[in-house]
């Protein structure tokens, strides 16, 4: 496709001063670059290109550079990003020095916060909008050139708990306030629970046929100012009839209009001109598709919400295949636990296909869930599956567990209940960057009484620690694995699982270094350990447990003088290297040989995994010059955090 209009847009004022009907135009061009692009590096598709049209339309109607857009699950932010002068990074995007795959206040003032987290806007959108209000800044009836708040929010996040918390105080605003419901009928998978269904059925409403003119002729016999305010209760009744017997949303305070087509850009331009002088809290729901502009897409939203890179071929399309994956391995494992023992169940919240439940859900429907966008309560109904003597399992990625903190607290590990937590994308992740690293796992749950906490190293020792957590019923249990390939290094027969055991990789008699690695790192450490060769006997261990380490191990190497560095992808603050020095003290053993490496205490942006533990200091170059400096007797830090720069 030739690009006409896109090149032209370095800011939101280049899109105002096009016509509304050069508009859709621009929307195939964006359309056809965020394709293109995701094509060659992978990335959220389908959600951006449902979003183009009503994109393209809240740019034109509003000043974002002055008034406020919140994006809730912010994958859906790439037309915004094109449209706000940073074209010039989608060619990198989700890499080093290009275009981040989420808002991202360091790259433009018009993202307000780096978000990839669901439910998140309407909250942060009422915070920002008391604080206007507060500060004079508002846009209200006395000020109508005040700041205007919008957040937009899609992908079924409405239905998680924050989101509802924010409406109920949403409602609560005097002043302008707006939230955009991009309704496409889907979540990162089908959205699942009675809110779903309810969204079903007003956009099978007859009344969605009309809305355009409904919407215009209510908006023309409003009048400003005042006005409005003295007839909001029968702008209420009016929206109300014009879109079901009973709005939802109405229950939280907030006026509604709606579903009105969100691919229509004329309509969009004209609705939300006339609700952005609406001086009310209000939802306008819009009805977009998912994927939209291709049909590859459109069919099937779920694989291609975040697709690795691919390539399009008449009608078949072909996903770049990079090997095994750990998420793969754990969906056969999973399964067949599900085979062998009745009493196991598993969810997920809302990542059937990310987390692997996918194949759970088909083969064993009556004991697997998807409870959509909602991690604390998964987390809470697990506990009481628990409770009723089954094996629950949840799978989550590590950077969405901590949003089921506090139920891991209060209902699982307070009341001594085995759930069984397998934690997806642990670590470093990649081209989703910051937002999604999963970096703090071990920290927050280490504090638990009676919990266990596990990584795996590879496929086999994977179902290993699978087939322990089904057995292990003192308390809470998780397992970690990063968003990689498995290694096949160690592909024999893995042994079992022992509480706080560490399974060695290689050992010597006489070793002058030891390498605890905490999961996939234990590999790295075999590598580390080769690419020194004989010039040193280096024994490496897969730590297996960072609650309870392998105390008998410790001891065992400190009293020899055996130099230990422990390597994990995860923070080392409260991390596995900490829970190693730790038990070292309490055992009354000096610590001052053990050196830890980990994930340092400054955010790692989008990238490939590979750069990222490199800035991290824990790639297997880094680790090579620690075990060389450590072994020759130099000066290291306790804590490694960053590459250490060796003089020769």
């Amino acid at each position: 496709m030739e690009l006409t209009l896109l090149p032209t847009i370095n800011s939101p004022a280049d899109l105002k001063a096009l016509a509304v009907d050069q508009l859709p135009v621009l929307a195939d061009e964006i359309r056809w670059a965020i394709c293109e692009q995701v094509k060659q590096t992978g990335g959220h598709l389908a959600p951006n290109l449902g979003v183009v049209e009503l994109t393209i339309a809240l740019h034109y109607v509003f000043d974002f550079g002055h008034d406020r857009l919140l994006f809730d699950v912010g994958h859906q932010c790439y037309p915004h990003k094109l449209l706000t002068g940073r074209a010039h990074l989608l060619d990198k995007l989700r890499q080093r020095g290009g275009m981040a795959g989420f808002p991202e206040p360091r790259e433009s003032n018009f993202d307000l916060f780096s978000v990839g987290h669901a439910g998140t806007a309407i909250s942060t959108a009422v915070g920002m909008a008391r604080g206007d209000l507060l500060q004079g800044d508002a846009c209200t009836a006395e000020n109508p050139d005040g700041r205007r708040t919008v957040a937009l929010i899609g992908d079924a996040s409405i239905v998680n708990g924050v989101a509802m918390e924010g409406l109920n105080n949403a409602g609560t605003l005097d002043r302008q306030f707006l939230v955009v419901l991009n309704d496409n009928g889907m979540s990162i998978a089908k959205p699942q629970g009675a809110v779903a269904g309810y969204f079903d059925r007003i956009r099978l409403n007859s009344t969605y046929r009309s809305m355009k003119r409904t919407a215009k002729d209510l908006f023309k016999s409003i009048p400003g100012g005042e006005a409005l305010r003295d007839m909001s209760h029968r702008f209420s009744e009016m929206a109300k009839e014009a879109v079901t017997e009973d709005n939802w949303f109405e229950k939280f305070g907030l006026l509604t209009v709606g579903p009105i087509d969100g691919h229509d850009i004329p309509t969009l331009v004209d609705m939300l001109c006339e609700v952005r002088e609406f001086h009310y809290p209000m939802v306008l729901h819009v009805h977009t598709v998912k994927g939209k502009g291709y049909e590859f897409s459109e069919g099937d939203a779920t694989t291609f919400h975040s697709p690795k890179p691919f390539r399009v071929d008449g009608c078949r399309v072909e996903l770049k295949s990079s090997g095994r994956s750990f998420t793969a391995a754990y969906s056969d494992a999973m399964c067949d636990l599900m085979e062998r023992d009745q009493s196991v169940t598993v969810c997920t919240a809302a990542m059937p296909d990310g987390t692997g439940v996918k194949q759970c859900l088909d083969r064993f429907p009556e004991r697997s869930w998807d409870t959509g966008i909602c991690e604390s309560h998964a987390m809470d109904m697990m506990a009481g599956m628990a409770k009723t003597g089954l094996k629950p399992f949840f799978a989550v990625y590590s950077t969405f567990l901590q949003r089921a903190f506090d139920q891991a607290f209060q209902e699982v590990a307070l009341q001594g209940l085995p759930v069984r937590l397998c934690l997806d994308r642990a670590g470093l992740v990649g081209g989703d960057g910051a937002v999604h690293h999963g970096f703090c796992d071990v920290s927050i749950l280490s504090v638990f009484p009676g919990a266990t906490l596990m990584a795996a190293m590879d496929e086999p020792s994977l179902r290993a620690s699978l087939e322990f957590m089904r057995t292990y019923e003192q308390g809470l249990s998780c397992v970690r694995y990063p968003r990689d390939s498995v290694s096949e290094r160690f592909a024999e027969e893995c042994p079992p699982f022992e509480p706080g055991k560490a399974r060695p990789l290689q050992v010597h008699d006489t070793p002058d270094a030891a390498v605890l690695g905490y999961g996939v790192m234990a590999l790295s450490g075999v590598e580390a350990a080769e690419a020194i060769g004989a010039d040193a006997k280096i024994d490496v261990y897969d730590a297996r447990f960072a609650k309870p380490v392998d105390r008998d191990l410790i001891r065992s190497l400190i009293e020899r003088n055996v130099p230990i560095i422990t390597i994990e992808d995860h923070t080392v603050t409260g991390g596995f290297g900490s829970a190693v020095i730790a038990a070292a003290h309490d055992m009354g053993l000096d610590t001052r040989g053990i050196t830890r490496m980990g994930l340092p205490e400054h955010w790692i942006y989008q990238g490939s995994r590979d750069e990222q533990l490199a800035e991290a200091g824990i790639s297997v170059e880094n680790i090579t010059r620690v075990l060389r400096v450590v072994m020759d007797g130099k000066t290291v830090p306790v804590v490694i955090t960053e590459p250490i720069k060796v003089t020769t």
